[in-house]
């Protein structure tokens, strides 16, 4: 959804309350976790090298804290740290509107040497679809951030500026990758 001022916090809350009520507003529930993503919508995938194994632990931090969206410009209420079936609201500030977009986590990856985990769309978000954060500390001894998505346009607005809808949509997704970038080398 779309908004010309910035959200109260009663709006949030009031949004918020009516997600969680709210089932995923797409079919393909947990198909980040697929190597084929879903037909039908549009595919991203992003990969960036952290730097040394050591990075692993920071990058997971900031994953589980929402450093990768913050670094983005995106807030994140509430500031909870993320867990499996929670509701979050992502609100960003786009020219002269707020964007608010509902998600909820599907699931979360944590092993030794991988931790992720991906939200999909609720009713009111633009898009519809889902997208998944994840980093590795791999057998070559670095630490990678992966981002996969797959996405359609869900509000007629989004439809209506589908070229402008996908550059805001890969702009907020760089912004994750540098947000992560920036808190792992100041961790």
């Amino acid at each position: 959804m779309f908004c010309l001022t910035e959200p109260t916090s009663g709006v949030v809350e009031r949004i918020l309350e009516e997600a969680r009520e709210q089932g995923f507003s797409y079919g393909d529930v947990g198909g980040t976790a697929e190597r084929q993503l879903p037909s039908g919508y549009t595919h991203d995938r992003y990969h960036l090298t952290l730097g040394p194994a050591s990075r692993f632990d920071a990058a997971a931090d900031g994953l589980r804290h929402w450093r990768a969206h913050l670094g983005a410009g995106v807030r994140v209420e509430p500031t909870d740290p993320v867990a499996t079936g929670a509701t979050y609201l992502n609100i960003k500030r786009v020219g002269p509107m707020h964007v608010l977009a509902p998600v909820r986590i599907v699931y979360v990856v944590d092993e030794p040497h991988r931790f992720g985990w991906a939200y999909g769309t609720l009713p009111g978000h633009p898009e519809e679809g889902e997208e998944r954060f994840v980093v590795t500390r791999t057998e070559e001894g670095v630490t990678d951030f992966d981002i996969t998505a797959f996405s359609r346009p869900a509000e007629l607005l989004a439809r209506l500026l589908g070229p402008v809808t996908r550059v805001m949509q890969k702009s907020t997704t760089r912004g994750y990758l540098r947000g992560l970038e920036q808190y792992v080398f100041v961790a």
